[in-house]
């Protein structure tokens, strides 16, 4: 038999091991109970009488979040942005290289032999795959959920626009494209600890650890224009989308950042990578 290199690691056979994994079934289950917990909260939880409570009918993002389907949606895109999205790519991008360092069957991969650049792009592709799969499943759940539990309306935005069901979906396309791109920075960081660390928590909470420290520095105001440079900058983009005339330049710059850490840091972890002693 003939040695093909573009033969070893399969992504089919790699995407299928990563999805029979604890962690994504926890994953994807927690994104999945998110919005499930929230809309039951709202609906059999005790209903107070303050004007800015959840779906209060404020004219804000949560004070409109039970009034459709697309407004629940895209409340649980608020709630899930800062925090529950960016822990799950990391999560997907930064336990991929170092778990097989932890369970010490990285060599065996290398051995068998998969080239090392193959192995990361396989590598990485799959957890861009089940990245972007909690990533749309969140807005498919929120919105199931929440047209049950609130009904199939259009999309309200806190300027008073009402769209109608279709466009509210496609704004809701859109956003969810934008948290795609957006979080591309997220798995680069998470990627490149992922070769630097045999640790996978490790590199899960640096990625993490990074998102953080950026959102403190970008709540600075003295810092001025520098925080336009950031990578969280523009993570809240996605909200010009409820915008009747969208404007695109926030979502524009917040997705070419994103990509250019992407791809920096993806180059940084092959350069990495390649040097890395992992007979060791």
């Amino acid at each position: 038999m003939v040695y093909k290199a573009k033969s070893t690691l399969p992504f089919r056979v790699e995407l299928i091991r990563q999805i029979r994994r604890k962690r994504t079934l926890v994953a994807y289950s927690f994104i999945i109970a998110l919005p499930l917990l929230v809309a039951s909260a709202v609906k059999f939880g005790s209903s107070g009488s303050s004007s800015d409570r959840f779906g209060s009918g404020g004219l804000d993002l949560i004070g409109l979040a039970t009034h459709s389907a697309a407004n629940f949606t895209a409340t649980m895109f608020y709630f899930a942005t800062g925090f529950v999205l960016i822990t799950v790519v990391a999560i997907f991008c930064g336990d991929t290289v170092a778990s097989e360092a932890s369970w010490s069957t990285l060599r065996y991969l290398l051995a068998a032999p998969v080239p090392r650049t193959r192995l990361l792009r396989q590598k990485i592709a799959v957890g861009l795959t089940l990245s972007l799969g909690a990533i749309v499943l969140l807005p498919i759940t929120s919105y199931l959920i929440g047209g049950i539990a609130f009904g199939f309306g259009g999309l309200q935005t806190p300027l008073g626009t009402t769209f109608n069901a279709t466009i509210g979906i496609e704004r809701l396309a859109i956003m969810t494209a934008f948290l795609a791109l957006s979080l591309l920075f997220c798995a680069g960081i998470a990627f490149l600890m992922s070769v630097t660390t045999d640790a996978p928590l490790g590199a899960v909470g640096a990625a993490v650890g990074v998102v953080i420290v950026s959102n403190i520095l970008n709540a600075i105001s003295a810092l001025g224009s520098l925080r336009q440079w950031l990578p969280t900058h523009y993570a809240y983009a996605w909200l010009d989308a409820l915008t009747t005339n969208i404007d695109w330049t926030s979502m524009v710059r917040g997705a070419s950042y994103s990509l250019i850490a992407f791809a920096v840091c993806l180059a940084g972890a092959v350069v990495k990578f390649g040097r890395k002693d992992i007979t060791s």
